[in-house]
């Protein structure tokens, strides 16, 4: 039974948001501010921590910091719509993923069971010296020198890894399924979140910058994800 972190200063989402993934079989330990946080992730590690970015004695980035000195625990942000600065920041220093409030508990439920099979499976491979037995079929692509594997949550690019939050991962994922046919940003919604939860143009657009951005400290010449101005955007076709 995985057990989650849950630090928020609003009572409201740590009452919601516990009977949610306590409701799907996990155990959950809450904490209303940083500094409460940091004290209960040291002395009891969970499986995966959620954070809030803005909270009183000490935020959500610096509690990751402080983290990131000891652990390469999972973590999601919470974030508030323009804090994209602040998500920039959060990549850099080690975050899994972002989910932007208000948001539904079933996009954060699934979120939370991705992020953990992707530390399960890194796990494997650690333990066992490489990277396992591939799995085959529809959840594994090899698109050129890209190579993502859906259930180990990795991605590489030309034998190098490129690390992907969710969200990442599964619209790059939608995109490499069929190099040479553009996605339209509605349907790169669809890919990627939740159908109750609304996303506007900008945050698509947001997430292939990020993505570009992320292949491109491989690869400085890394240019296989196509904007077609006012459709949408394709994954070269090799």
């Amino acid at each position: 039974m995985p057990k989650i972190a849950l630090v928020d200063d609003d009572q409201n989402i740590l009452a919601s948001v516990s009977m949610t993934l306590e409701a799907e079989g996990y155990r959950v330990n809450t904490y209303t501010d940083g500094a409460s946080g940091l004290e209960g992730l040291t002395s009891d590690m969970p499986d995966l921590a959620i954070l809030d970015i803005k909270m009183p004695r000490m935020d959500g980035m610096e509690l990751l910091r402080r983290l990131r000195q000891k652990s390469d625990l999972p973590v999601i942000f919470l974030t508030s719509k323009d804090d994209e600065i602040d998500e920039l920041f959060g990549l850099k220093m080690g975050a899994d993923d972002f989910i932007t409030k208000p948001f539904s508990q079933r996009l954060l439920v699934e979120r939370v069971k991705a992020i953990l099979r992707r530390a399960q499976a890194r796990g494997d491979a650690q333990s066992t010296g490489g990277s396992g037995d591939q799995p085959q079929g529809k959840s594994v692509i090899e698109r050129g020198r890209l190579a993502m594997d859906q259930e180990r949550h990795t991605c590489t690019w030309d034998g190098k890894n490129v690390t992907l939050t969710v969200t990442e991962f599964l619209i790059l994922f939608a995109l490499a399924q069929r190099p040479g046919v553009v996605k339209s940003r509605d349907s790169l919604m669809d890919a990627a979140y939740d159908d109750q939860v609304y996303v506007d143009d900008r945050t698509i657009d947001s997430h292939i910058k990020r993505l570009r951005k992320k292949f491109r400290v491989v690869d400085k010449e890394f240019d296989m994800i196509e904007t077609l101005y006012g459709v949408g955007y394709r994954f070269k076709e090799q």
